[in-house]
């Protein structure tokens, strides 16, 4: 994993440096290029490597990570996903949102599903939409098996085999919830891609993807009476499902990054909201006693939406007492990884400072020019950027990128611009700012209201 997050010398493909630049300075967790710019996290990387290892010998797990907004956690859930990617697994990632939700009414569940499934990935297919190439993939094997033990691909019983070994290489899941279902569709899709039905394997891949809305209309267009549909209740069965399959097409495993955890938070309706925690403790269970092999579950969220005891997952008590750190760590002196919650520290002077460097160095390499910036200057913008009040708790690594990147834009585009006037300037609106009363304009009667 220090390998993988120390991308700090040679060149950075173009293509990859510039969809960097452009999301770290719009304040954006960018998908390309996150190892570049990796600095700190070293211990908390280290912890979900060690569960990616134990998910790769067919173990489950899951993990919490929380941190404030901007403090990094979606950052580390892109970094730990194309760490994933490049070690044989098979990733998934989805925002939570009004309109995906873990479970409900109305296809909310079912949503996240699909948005799981429209980013699937592997190091192959890095941009999302990989689930005709893991088949296909699997495919390849099955054949080369068929044809180790002596049937041509052209004879005609090659098919009959070959539809007899999905089934008996599928026999494994049948005791998943929907399995039964699963290979059919997959035996479904290779009849299709040998006859070279290009509607009937899309209506076989929309099954996968969970979008038909009926079982009527999924029956119909791929051709398999009694067949049943991914819903709001069943599509974390079917995530299950295709961890194991995955599995079997020669993967170490599926990783799902589930992030804005705070949407459960601000569900209005206490039911409803506790519903989407019971998936939640659900999904825990599963990973911790062996019922989700080879998935790695990470959800993500600020501390609020943890411990809030009111509603948070701390008022669900079968989940506060899976998650409160314990009573020795909590007396705080020492830090343990080894629990299901990662919480983010905020990354030190000497971190951010390095981090400011390489991001120098990279906005120089893509405009191909020498940056107008000293590395005391790069001290100086740090020191301004941190003595603003209560920066030391509120400044995040966002904030600060986002700033670095533009006050580098800036010099470029600006000849006769300076960094010492810039930051001068920045000073000057902050103290001006700060000074501000908070009260109303002087000869303005604030009326008194009698209670």
């Amino acid at each position: 994993m220090e390998q993988y997050v120390s991308r700090n010398e040679g060149k950075v493909p173009r293509r990859v440096l510039g969809a960097l630049l452009a999301s770290v300075s719009a304040g954006v967790v960018p998908r390309l290029g996150a190892p570049y710019i990796a600095i700190g996290r070293t211990e908390e990387i280290t912890a979900i490597a060690s569960d990616l290892a134990r998910v790769a010998d067919g173990e489950g797990a899951m993990r919490f990570v929380i941190g404030r907004y901007g403090s990094g956690k979606s950052f580390l859930m892109q970094l730990v996903r194309g760490y994933a990617a490049e070690n044989g697994f098979v990733t998934a990632d989805a925002d939570l949102s009004p309109e995906r939700r873990l479970t409900g009414s109305g296809g909310v569940g079912v949503a996240t599903y699909r948005e799981l499934m429209k980013n699937l990935s592997t190091k192959s297919a890095p941009d999302g939409g990989a689930l005709p190439a893991i088949i296909a993939r699997w495919f390849t094997t099955l054949s080369e098996t068929l044809v180790a033990e002596g049937l041509s691909p052209a004879s005609p019983a090659f098919d009959e085999a070959f539809e007899k070994r999905i089934y008996t290489s599928l026999r494994s899941l049948e005791t998943f919830v929907g399995g039964f279902d699963f290979a059919a569709v997959l035996g479904a899709y290779f009849r299709a891609y040998r006859a070279g039905d290009d509607d009937r394997m899309s209506a076989c891949l929309r099954w996968l993807r969970g979008e038909w809305n009926t079982r009527t209309e999924a029956r119909e267009a791929i051709g398999i009476r009694s067949l049943g549909i991914v819903t709001d209740d069943t599509w974390y069965d079917t995530l299950k499902l295709l961890a194991a399959f995955v599995r079997l097409a020669g993967y170490a495993g599926l990783c799902v990054f589930i992030d804005e955890g705070v949407n459960l938070y601000k569900i209005t309706n206490r039911v409803s909201r506790e519903a989407n925690y019971e998936k939640i403790l659900a999904m825990f269970n599963d990973t911790l006693q062996g019922r989700a092999e080879g998935l790695f579950l990470a959800l993500g969220g600020t501390p609020q939406f943890l411990e809030d005891p009111r509603r948070g997952l701390f008022s669900y008590e079968a989940l506060r007492s899976r998650l409160s750190d314990g009573r020795f760590a909590a007396a705080g002196q020492f830090k343990s990884l080894m629990g299901p919650v990662v919480r983010l520290r905020r990354l030190s002077d000497g971190e951010l400072y390095a981090l400011l460097l390489r991001l120098r160095r990279l906005h120089g390499d893509y405009h191909g020019t020498e940056p107008r910036i000293t590395d005391g200057e790069i001290g100086d913008f740090l020191t301004a950027s941190l003595a603003r009040a209560g920066a030391d708790e509120m400044m995040t690594p966002r904030e600060i990128i986002r700033d670095f990147v533009t006050l580098l834009d800036l010099l470029l585009q600006n000849p006769e611009a300076d960094v010492s006037s810039l930051v001068g300037t920045l000073r000057a609106a902050e103290k001006r700012e700060e000074a501000k009363p908070n009260d109303k304009p002087a000869g303005i009667a604030i009326p008194t209201i009698e209670l």
